[in-house]
């Protein structure tokens, strides 16, 4: 069984990192195969709506100059994808954004080739705006036909400055709890 991670978030070893950690190192002590995949701060070129997925259906992107393409192969090789986003004005950050209308658009041009894998969103906010980068996040699972977890609460933690997360006690409980379903939606597919 394997786990990636995808972190969009450009702030090396922020917030939006140690909330995922936080998951992931609950995987590993579990050996589960896990793989970080950090997005954030890449430069990423926007789905241009050419069509030429349903075209080729070759499980590829058209546009090859960024991470996109390698980041639709993990997905596939995975049993559960976690994306993981900073809150940026309310919604996830550009590059999330950018593999999430992409990888969408792949998926579904190649038979929805993410179905019945577990998804599950982590979000990182400063004190609001959390909500709507979840349901982004959650909405790419579910047109997808992904299985979502959740927790025992909001997949989110609050803090503002890098680490700050660290003092949101229910946050990382939430990490924790979601980190626990994962296993247990990972025993029930296999």
């Amino acid at each position: 069984m394997k786990v990636l991670a995808i972190i969009g978030s450009p702030r090396k070893d922020g917030n939006t990192t140690i909330l995922t950690n936080e998951v992931i190192n609950i995987l590993k002590k579990e050996n589960i195969e896990t793989e970080i995949l950090n997005i954030g701060g890449k430069t990423i070129s926007p789905c241009i709506a050419c069509g030429k997925c349903f075209d080729m259906q070759n499980k590829q992107c058209i546009q090859t100059e960024d991470i996109v393409n390698e980041c639709i192969l993990k997905m596939e090789n995975s049993d559960a994808i976690l994306i993981a986003s900073p809150t940026y004005f309310a919604n996830v950050s550009t590059e999330v954004k950018a593999l999430i209308d992409r990888a969408g658009m792949v998926a579904k041009a190649n038979g929805d080739m993410l179905k019945r894998k577990i998804g599950a969103a982590i979000v990182a906010e400063r004190r609001g705006g959390a909500i709507q980068v979840f349901n982004a996040i959650n909405a790419f699972f579910l047109i997808n036909q992904m299985i979502v977890s959740g927790s025992s609460y909001w997949n989110l933690g609050i803090g503002m400055a890098k680490g700050d997360v660290k003092n949101d006690e229910e946050g990382l409980s939430t990490m924790r709890t979601l980190a626990q379903n994962i296993l247990w939606l990972l025993k029930k597919i296999k």
